[in-house]
């Protein structure tokens, strides 16, 4: 981003990338952004997919960022641990994963909640090898705005949402990181049955 202030978000982006093993990592406000950028990314490439296969027992906010985005969606039974796809699209729910080396493939949210493994307290962030998505989530997380330009000489060419991760947020977390070693083990999934919620049994892109 243009403002000094924000070069440690630039330090903490870099620096998550070579922990995961990624090329390169865009800091957000949320693991729950993170997911609805990178579906929205992918869902333009993917138009002859017809929905999203997810586990049903997730946490509620995943299945609402692939709804607000526009897509459908249908719940399945298969466990998991730390890490998950949003199939068949290359989008991971790693918000339970904290590993060096971690990264896979596709593009790889994390979530750094205060009850996650590298607990900020907030936030989240895209990890991705691929340098053109980078270009569009850096502008997309900045109300669609070029952030290497002052916005008074910005030529803004697109819709995007204000979901950028703080300079305070990026600090805390370097400090996190200096100290988690190769990692900390995965979180176990506490999360209830989504199928009984009645927000997704009436929903009418939620197929049954």
């Amino acid at each position: 981003m243009s403002s000094p202030a924000f070069a440690v978000v630039d330090e903490f982006e870099r620096q998550m990338a070579a922990f995961s093993g990624a090329k390169h990592g865009v800091a957000v406000a949320s693991c729950t952004d993170a997911l609805f950028l990178s579906f929205l990314s992918c869902k333009c490439k993917y138009l002859k997919v017809e929905h999203v296969v997810l586990p049903a027992r997730t946490y509620i906010s995943v299945p609402m960022a692939v709804l607000n985005a526009g897509g459908k969606l249908r719940f399945v039974d298969y466990p998991w641990t730390g890490t998950y796809a949003l199939a068949p699209y290359p989008v991971y729910d790693g918000a339970l994963r904290m590993k060096r080396g971690m990264y896979g493939g596709g593009f790889h949210c994390l979530s750094f909640h205060m009850r996650k493994l590298l607990p900020i307290g907030r936030g989240g962030m895209i990890l991705t090898d691929d340098a053109e998505a980078v270009r569009w989530f850096r502008k997309a997380r900045l109300d669609g705005r070029n952030g290497d330009i002052p916005f008074m000489q910005d030529k803004v060419d697109m819709i995007g949402w204000n979901c950028y991760m703080t300079p305070e947020q990026a600090a805390r977390g370097l400090q996190l990181l200096e100290a988690i070693g190769d990692g900390k083990p995965d979180l176990t999934p506490p999360y209830p049955d989504l199928r009984e919620m009645p927000v997704f049994k009436n929903h009418p892109q939620v197929l049954q």
